[in-house]
């Protein structure tokens, strides 16, 4: 079993901060799927929680849990929750967000996705 990751100590406003843009991200991410004609994921941002439905009837939700200073991501693949880290967002095997959504989108979307770190 890994070490325990410990997460870079943020205060509630760097969390929010850093936890909008990994969804904003997201969301923008999908507009260009849509925009260049790969997948069209209907997505729903409520807050926090960002869904993104895909054609097979298929769901991912990314979850902040602002308690904790964590992401969450539920996917067909199960449940995922990241800590910060050293600039990245890892699970507790050391699994990048970015990463994990990329593959579990994937795997949903039946066509190669491919999300990023926002600069």
């Amino acid at each position: 079993m890994p070490a325990p990751i410990a997460p870079t100590p943020l205060t509630d406003s760097e969390y929010h901060a850093k936890a909008s843009a990994v969804l904003a991200s997201v969301e923008a991410a999908v507009d260009r799927f849509l925009q260049d004609d790969v997948v069209d994921i209907d997505t729903h941002r409520t807050g926090g929680l960002l869904e993104l439905s895909f054609p097979n009837g298929s769901m991912i939700v990314l979850n902040t849990q602002p308690p904790l200073h964590e992401l969450w991501m539920a996917a067909r693949a199960g449940g995922f929750h990241f800590k910060h880290v050293g600039g990245r967002w890892l699970d507790r095997d050391g699994r990048e967000f970015f990463d994990a959504l990329s593959a579990c989108a994937s795997a949903q979307a039946g066509a190669a996705l491919k999300f990023a770190c926002p600069a």
